[in-house]
């Protein structure tokens, strides 16, 4: 009884072990799973949303990132307080002696002395004056030497003066000094210093040679601007910015002279920097930017006792260099901001708009038509994402449709796809058909003729299926890109019109598809207030009449940074500017780009494999292999059309194929073929069998004397090498003139080639085309020079037409050993000479020529004496320049060049 009482014990023992293990096992199991469950909510739920941001204040208020209810009122007043004066009513009196500025006779070029290449202030210099397209050339400053030319036929070479460090200016040697001072005098010129102390500078001393003080190595606060300024014009000066500036090497100017009126003005941060000063100087306002105003010395001057590292510099320097140059250097006050919302109903779940972030967007909007006339977002939208998010942002979707009529709306792909990817139109066209049937379905404006391809694809490379496929489908007249000529430097983007689409410069603004909490900010919400607050974005509005900003659908929901951003954004610059904001529709908004600059309507096409970017949103398709290694430039009637068939006989060079108009040349750096694009132009020639040993060009005899070819050419042609052939210029205008009677030119018939040549300006316009045909490409050091700067000495070789013609075998030797083309062709077995036509053809079966066709190697009458000699005088001097240019280049003077120089001495 007792072993089974046991027995029955140790089975309920072992049961209830059993029972224990299968609980912590369920248990280990259940915890798993939580934690499972738990990571896939946190990774995919959206985050909890805190209250956005508040844009900053009205004038005079807080920064940005406030929690709801802070104060953003500044000291002594309210929110919107607007400030009195803080500066007595300017003395009326003096200002009235200072002459306006008068820079009429000198050229819109600001001259730059830079410590170096490298220096960072330099470097800013000339970012701005970049960033406003003007014009500037840098030197580095001399302590001692030559002052570089300042003068040319009576005109000042430059408008406006700027040292990067002012003691260089007022150190200069006396010969130099005294020069520069009478150019600036007597031309109205200009000069902007600056001075930023370093651990060797002076804690006072008198600036060498002005009745002016400098005190350095100051901490200072609460920056203010003086407006009784005369420079003034885009800074709005009743405003103070608060707080200590940055760091503790400030200078101030001290002076008693009437000539030097305070622009900006802060206290410094404590009673002891400038004790000896008085007990008032913590009071005090110091002088950290000057105007000299000429009474002194007859010179106006801006004299900033820091660099350009603070903000408030910037707009200064701005304004000083229009105030300097009478305005010449100077963009209007009128601003064109057009903010766009890519990717509408684009986006996974968690980053889309809800409801409440459309209704902040239309409140926003309307709080921005008060400040910006006509302000409205314009939304870029992909149908087939409608309404693929949670169901509150599906109502969101429902919302923004709701009101479509309260934006503007322009078309992405259908899909979002890259239009780059499609390379058959009809395919491409039918993808922005599907997104213009959903916009017809639910009414969305189909009629703006604005469009943005996704990741900026074949914009810019152009992808000429993109261009067709919106022309056809939404009629598209405007886009914009970021990629124009590169995305970075920003302030490089230009704009451009292709295919009859007019092409704008798009900005960033520091908001991407990621960026969507104020918090998660990359770097820190700092650097998005600093972009606002006279960084990046205010510097974009300030530097470029025109700014498309380029925004997405993410950042008007969670944080809605992008309301954040441009309400702050505006009231920034209307706080501390006089600008006009406003905006326009696109179609408006680039014809007045194209009026502001003209001179953007020609694109310059770049080599798309010379940039990551360009070659990721570029066909796959295309290759830069086929893109020509050489180039034979010209000029007309010289021989070029025999050497391009010299060349063709060598077995790893390969010619362009011919063109049904222009026979061997294409001609697309010189003229309207350019407009076609790059896509035209290698359609010209093959895919290369071995890229590295095959060579292949083409031969264009009018680009050698087309003013745009060799910018056009070196901008996609970097790395190419040049073939010139030169012969007799008194020679070639004879043969060109002959040429042109064969072609039945009227003038050419109706005057003798004496006539041609002598004619005077007053003569017929027909006669003066052919006159300029005949003469001009024979000045040939001009042209050679145009192609020199864009081009290295090493890359261009210079063919001597006249040993061409004479013994080609031995300078086709000469250009390929400059080519570095293997194998080594033997020109002397291809080529015999033929003595009906009375030079050189091809060597066929049977020791037969096969020559050129009949219209080369015309024979036409000897030229008369009397022009010969009239020709070998006007060529004299132009022959000089080539002599000189060909022995800097190091390259062999030609056997004519020659012959022509001895005679010209001889007689």
């Amino acid at each position: 009884m007792v072993d089974a009482g046991l027995g029955v014990w140790k089975l309920m023992r072992g049961v209830r072990q059993l029972e224990l293990h299968r609980l912590i096992l369920a248990l280990i199991i259940f915890c798993l799973l939580s934690m499972a469950f738990l990571a896939y909510y946190v990774s995919n739920s959206p985050k909890i949303k805190e209250a956005p941001p508040l844009p900053f204040s009205d004038c005079g208020g807080g920064g940005g990132g406030m929690s709801p209810g802070a104060s953003t009122g500044a000291a002594g007043g309210g929110p919107g307080v607007q400030r009195a004066p803080l500066f007595l009513p300017p003395r009326q009196g003096r200002l009235r002696q200072v002459k306006a500025v008068d820079n009429s006779r000198t050229e819109p070029v600001v001259l730059v002395f830079v410590e170096s290449i490298y220096s960072q202030l330099g470097q800013e210099i000339i970012a701005i004056l970049e960033s406003s397209r003007f014009r500037y050339r840098t030197e580095i400053a001399p302590g001692k030497g030559d002052m570089p030319t300042l003068t040319e036929h009576n005109r000042g070479r430059y408008t406006l003066i700027i040292y990067e460090n002012v003691l260089k200016y007022v150190n200069l040697d006396a010969w130099n000094r005294d020069l520069l001072d009478k150019y600036c005098a007597e031309y109205g010129v200009g000069v902007i210093g600056f001075f930023k102390a370093n651990e060797n500078s002076l804690l006072s001393a008198q600036l060498k040679g002005f009745p002016v003080f400098l005190h350095s190595h100051l901490g200072l606060r609460d920056y203010r601007i003086n407006p009784s300024a005369p420079l003034l014009y885009i800074t709005k000066p009743n405003q103070v910015e608060q707080g200590p500036l940055p760091g503790d090497d400030w200078t101030i100017f001290q002076s008693n002279h009437s000539t030097y009126e305070p622009v900006l003005l802060a206290s410094t941060k404590s009673s002891e920097a400038l004790a000896h000063f008085g007990p008032s100087t913590l009071r005090a306002l110091h002088a950290t930017v000057v105007q000299d105003l000429g009474l002194h010395d007859g010179i106006q001057r801006v004299l900033f006792g820091n660099n350009l590292n603070y903000w408030l510099h910037k707009l200064v320097f701005v304004d000083a260099i229009a105030y300097l140059t009478g305005k010449r250097l100077c963009l209007t006050l009128d601003r064109h901001i057009l903010v766009d919302v890519d990717d509408i109903f684009v986006g996974k779940e968690g980053t889309r708009m809800k409801v409440s972030d459309v209704e902040a967007l239309l409140s926003t909007q309307n709080k921005l038509r008060a400040l910006v006339p006509n302000f409205t977002f314009n939304l870029g939208f992909s149908g087939k994402f409608y309404h693929t998010g949670t169901d509150e942002e599906d109502r969101g979707d429902d919302m923004l449709l709701q009101h479509r009529k309260d934006f503007w709306w322009f078309p992405h792909m259908w899909s979002h796809m890259q239009p780059h990817l499609f390379h058959n139109v009809s395919v491409l066209a039918e993808q922005m058909r599907l997104n213009k049937v959903f916009a017809q379905d639910h009414g969305i404006p189909t009629d703006m003729g604005y469009a943005v391809a996704p990741h900026h694809s074949g914009v810019y490379p152009v992808h000429s299926q993109l261009y067709e496929a919106w022309k056809s489908v939404w009629d598209i007249k405007v886009t914009s890109t970021e990629e124009y000529p590169h995305l970075r430097p920003a302030r490089y983007r230009r704009g451009f019109i292709h295919n009859g689409i007019q092409v704008l410069p798009r900005q960033t603004c520091g908001l991407f598809t990621h960026t969507i909490f104020y918090n998660e900010y990359p770097g820190g919400s700092k650097e998005l207030d600093k972009s606002i607050r006279g960084g990046e974005l205010f510097l974009t509005v300030l530097l470029n009449p025109i700014s498309i900003f380029m925004t997405h659908l993410s950042n008007y929901g969670n944080d809605r940074l992008g309301l954040y951003t441009f309400e702050s954004l505006v009231k920034f610059v209307q706080c501390w500017t006089n600008l006009r904001l406003q905006t326009l529709p696109p179609i408006q908004l680039a014809e007045k780009y194209f009026q502001i600059f003209p001179e953007e309507r020609d694109p310059l096409w770049q080599n798309p494999c010379h940039d990551k970017r360009h070659k990721d949103i570029w066909s796959k398709e295309k290759t830069c292999d086929r893109l020509p290694k050489f180039l034979i430039i010209g000029p007309q009637k010289t021989g070029t059309t025999a050497l391009h068939s010299f060349l063709s006989l060598h077995p790893a060079v390969t010619s362009s194929f011919p063109s049904p108009v222009t026979f061997e040349e294409i001609q697309f750096f010189s003229g309207s073929n350019y407009d076609n694009g790059i896509d035209w132009y290698m359609d010209f020639f093959p895919f290369p069998s071995n890229v590295s040993t095959d060579f292949m060009f083409e031969k264009s005899a009018n680009y050698f004397d087309t003013d745009v070819a060799p910018k056009r050419a070196a901008a996609l042609l970097p790395r190419a090498k040049i073939l010139a052939v030169l012969i007799s210029p008194s020679d070639r205008a004879y043969s060109w003139y002959q040429h042109q009677r064969a072609h039945q030119d009227p003038a050419a018939l109706n005057n003798s080639f004496h006539a041609v040549v002598t004619a005077s300006p007053s003569a017929p316009r027909d006669l003066l085309a052919l006159q300029r045909r005949c003469l001009n490409p024979g000045t040939y050091a001009t042209h050679l020079e145009r192609w020199l700067q864009h081009y290295q000495p090493s890359q261009l070789h210079v063919v001597d037409g006249a040993l061409l013609r004479s013994n080609p075998a031995l300078v086709m030797d000469g250009i390929q050993r400059f080519l570095g083309v293997t194998p080594l062709f033997n020109y002397t077995q291809a080529l015999t000479y033929d003595d009906s036509k009375g030079f050189w053809c091809q060597r066929v079966e049977g020791g037969r020529a096969k020559c050129l066709g009949k219209s080369k190697g015309r024979k036409y009458p000897e030229m008369s004496s009397e022009s010969r000699s009239f020709l070998a005088e006007y060529y004299r001097e132009h022959n000089m320049e080539l002599l000189r240019l060909l022995n800097r280049l190091g390259q062999p003077l030609p056997s004519w060049l020659r012959h022509e120089l001895q005679n010209s001495s001889w007689s």
